[in-house]
């Protein structure tokens, strides 16, 4: 382990931690609305936003596949110091990160047992840009209808229809977080 593993975490963690811990919870329950995530300094090609999530989200306990875009020794490294979270194959991911494409095919990621929905992986997906703009949201926590620029719709309608089962989503973008829930429908614009 080099010593940019060290760095790049929280500056005042418990601050921090809850600051993105809210900015997650406001994610999930508002789909498709952005929220501002920073904090970390993690190692390419991880964003910031990306980077405060793991930082969050991942512990000793939650298994995290990092996808070929993202499986980097400098990342491992990182995570392995801030988080203790081990590097596991997808089936028996909690989390997942890294680009969509490289996240494919979907169906490796846990999806939820019958009488364990809440089973499955939440991914979490580097995008080049976010924006309130493209395929329609509608569903828990959305008044009327949101908008968010995501990377296909088909895969999203698909998961949807597995309720109660399927796949979480975050989505990032430098220090940009969005989330799409398995609850919500989408449709192409």
């Amino acid at each position: 382990m080099d010593g940019m593993a060290l760095s790049g975490g929280f500056a005042d963690t418990p601050r921090e931690a809850a600051r993105a811990f809210r900015a997650c919870l406001e994610a999930m329950a508002r789909p498709g609305s952005l929220h501002q995530l920073a904090g970390a300094a993690p190692p390419a090609p991880l964003s910031p936003a990306a980077g405060a999530l793991v930082l969050t989200l991942a512990d000793t306990t939650t298994g995290l596949c990092l996808a070929p875009s993202h499986d980097t020794p400098a990342l491992r490294d990182w995570i392995t110091f801030h988080t203790g979270a081990p590097i596991v194959a997808p089936g028996q991911a909690v989390f997942a990160l890294g680009t969509w494409d490289s996240l494919q095919p979907l169906d490796r990621f846990a999806l939820g047992r019958a009488d364990y929905p809440d089973r499955s992986a939440t991914l979490i997906v580097e995008m080049p840009a976010l924006a309130s703009s493209g395929a329609r949201l509608t569903g828990p926590g959305i008044r009327d209808s949101a908008h968010l620029s995501l990377p296909e719709t088909e895969a999203f309608v698909q998961n949807a229809r597995l309720f109660p089962l399927g796949l979480d989503f975050f989505f990032t973008a430098g220090s940009l977080l969005a989330a799409l829930p398995r609850t919500s429908k989408v449709e192409a614009i």
